[in-house]
């Protein structure tokens, strides 16, 4: 078994297809997958393919790229919408200093947001971050100490500071496609000394599809590349992998049930 911890196939990319996509995870052995959340607007979608489908689980929250347009979103809200039972994260939240597509004051105060959700509730949160390690570090610091919570470094690209601190919590680090990429070779050697107990994999579909298929658009059966690659990184069977990080997939979201997956 493999789980795509990490997709958003309720996107429009996958509006003609899904029926191949879901088809696809089976032929390839992809028992789940977390459809992580990037607006409000979009969760009913998100919703109305978990209940469709019970291998597909479902995060609640607003990317940092749209923090300006959320900027109204509380813990309370998120707290409420994440009571659905297939709702198993909060996210995915955090900072993007690349595109500043929101301002930085909006984004830092949307993930503060979704911190408090995850203190509140107990639910696991997804972070993305790009160039914003150091305020990244400082934020989940500060909350942390105040009250700890459990989360996940999403589609991880960056800085080794930030990956030894996101251990040093007990967070988990997501490897996706980027780890397959030519240019990815410090990525590769710090994914290398990260604990096994403490990785995931992922795709992010439609985006960042892995070699040998760049260029095109990503899915979740595409994940086996992710996990092949992080194998030969840790110097273990692709089974083992598979193993690995299926296992902490359940650990991290609890709120996931591993008894009916793959209920095709």
């Amino acid at each position: 078994m493999l789980v795509d911890s990490h997709c958003h196939i309720e996107f429009n990319d996958f509006e003609d297809d899904i029926e191949e996509i879901i088809q696809h995870m089976k032929e390839n052995g992809i028992t789940a997958a977390l459809n992580a959340g990037n607006n409000i607007d979009g969760l009913d979608e998100q919703l109305a393919l978990s209940e469709k489908y019970p291998f597909i689980y479902t995060a609640v929250g607003v990317h940092p790229h749209n923090a300006d347009e959320y900027s109204y979103v509380t813990a309370e809200y998120l707290i409420e919408k994440s009571k659905h039972k297939k709702v198993v994260a909060i996210g995915e939240c955090g900072l993007d200093y690349y595109y500043d597509y929101s301002s930085k004051e909006n984004q830092i105060k949307v993930f503060k947001e979704h911190i408090y959700a995850a203190q509140e509730t107990g639910l696991p949160l997804i972070i993305h971050t790009r160039d914003a390690d150091e305020d990244t570090i400082k934020i989940l610091k500060e909350e942390y100490e105040k009250k700890p919570f459990s989360g996940e470094i999403h589609c991880f690209s960056t800085g080794r500071e930030l990956a030894e601190f996101a251990v040093s919590i007990g967070f988990y680090v997501s490897a996706s496609g980027i780890i397959t990429f030519n240019k990815s070779g410090e990525l590769r050697e710090i994914f290398a000394d990260i604990p096994e107990d403490r990785l995931l994999v992922e795709t992010d579909s439609p985006f960042l599809a892995p070699v040998p298929l760049r260029g095109h658009r990503n899915e979740p059966a595409n994940v086996k590349y992710v996990a092949e690659k992080l194998a030969q990184i840790k110097n273990v069977s692709f089974e083992k992998m598979a193993e690995i990080t299926s296992h902490n997939f359940y650990k991290l979201f609890r709120k996931a049930s591993d008894k009916g997956r793959y209920d095709y």
